[in-house]
């Protein structure tokens, strides 16, 4: 009978083994998930950033802005 108890005792010792060393598997992959998740967000807020600016015409035509001070300076020189 103490045979099986000792053997009970062990499996469970064993399993308790298993199962801290899949904790800290399943851990280390949660924090490299959780980095990478963040990075994610981080490029998709930028993203959205991108297109609120270029939707609301924030963005400036640098040709288009170097064509109308070229044709001002011609104006001026004109004049």
């Amino acid at each position: 009978m103490t045979d099986r108890k000792i053997l009970f005792i062990t499996d469970l010792i064993d399993q308790r083994l298993r199962k801290e060393r899949e904790i800290e598997y399943y851990e280390k992959e949660l924090e490299e998930i959780t980095k990478k998740l963040f990075f994610l967000k981080k490029e998709k807020d930028l993203t959205e950033l991108i297109i609120n600016i270029i939707q609301s015409e924030k963005v400036i035509d640098v040709r288009e802005n170097l064509y109308d001070q070229i044709g001002n300076d011609n104006d001026s020189k004109t004049d």
